[in-house]
């Protein structure tokens, strides 16, 4: 009951800036704990080592977290309230949207807003390149922010959704091949890479299944083709179903990459339509997981 009503609020209340304008939201808590051991730790010899060990202790806290608000009498609301706070389904869906009202509008304004969702460069960006780039963050962010916390706290509670977010906090903080992170943030991206596998493949049955979508072939075939071990899962589910060529060229900090496509018998010439039934996806797989949860329930 706790996942059902936990799934509910987000979708009801998301990110109410009246609540995060005043107190700081749960996610910067936790960038501001990685933030710190990156600035305590990541310094002088064994970085790896030191690293390694901040990935441990961040989900040690994670766990230890999640245990203490069991301890709290009748903690059934707050840990409701913890979990809707948690799964990001709302907001990803108001971001996405966000690109496709302003693509609408102008180039100008897609572009400022689909610089807010993704780290590519978005200065030279034509309108298919922006839609995909919206596409692409959906999918992507759907198994990061929505499925897996969904999939961690059903496999160990309030302790398994806190630590997930923190290391998934942690690899977007310090899990870059920089040379200030290459050593440092490893263990912490091998670490979100490991509690990611699942949520990544269950992600891409997830819009497969919710879109009728029976073919494995082409979401076998291009979801290696990812620079990333996870996120090409959902990227290979979502683009035949959209019949949306996604990845490709893109540039990043002014250097181009020639990325191999996903679904290239796709359209290449993706739009504000495209990404509204992207954010239409999303809400399939959020009912999905509510049915799940309701089913869970019942048993």
């Amino acid at each position: 009951m706790i996942l059902i009503a936990a799934l509910l609020l987000d979708a009801a209340f998301g990110e109410p800036r009246w609540l995060w304008d005043r107190w700081p939201h749960p996610a910067v808590l936790m960038g501001r704990l990685v933030g710190w051991c990156d600035a305590r730790f990541n310094r002088g010899e064994a970085r790896k080592l030191k690293g390694t060990l901040v990935a441990i202790g961040l989900t040690l806290t994670g766990v230890a977290t999640g245990w203490l608000v069991h301890l709290i009498p009748d903690h059934g609301l707050i840990e409701a309230v913890a979990v809707a706070i948690l799964i990001a389904q709302k907001s990803l869906v108001e971001h996405v949207r966000a690109v496709a009202h302003g693509l609408r509008r102008s180039l100008a304004e897609g572009r400022q807003a689909v610089a807010m969702i993704v780290g590519r460069d978005t200065e030279a960006m034509t309108g298919p390149d922006i839609a995909r780039a919206a596409i692409e963050s959906a999918a992507e962010n759907l198994s990061d922010g929505v499925v897996a916390p969904v999939f961690w706290y059903l496999v160990l509670g309030l302790p398994g959704i806190v630590a997930y977010k923190l290391v998934n906090t942690a690899d977007s903080m310090i899990g870059h091949l920089t040379p200030r992170h290459r050593d440092f943030g490893w263990a912490s991206a091998r670490l979100d890479d490991v509690l990611n596998l699942i949520p990544a493949r269950l992600t891409a049955l997830l819009i497969a299944l919710t879109h009728g979508w029976v073919d494995p072939a082409p979401i076998l075939r291009d979801a290696p083709k990812h620079r990333s071990p996870n996120a090409g899962w959902p990227e290979a589910a979502l683009a035949p179903v959209l019949n949306v060529a996604l990845s490709g060229p893109r540039s990043y900090n002014g250097v181009r990459k020639d990325y191999p496509w996903v679904w290239p018998e796709g359209r290449r010439d993706p739009g504000p339509d495209d990404i509204d039934a992207a954010a239409d996806a999303l809400w399939r797989v959020w009912a999905a997981l509510l049915a799940v949860a309701v089913l869970l329930a019942l048993t």
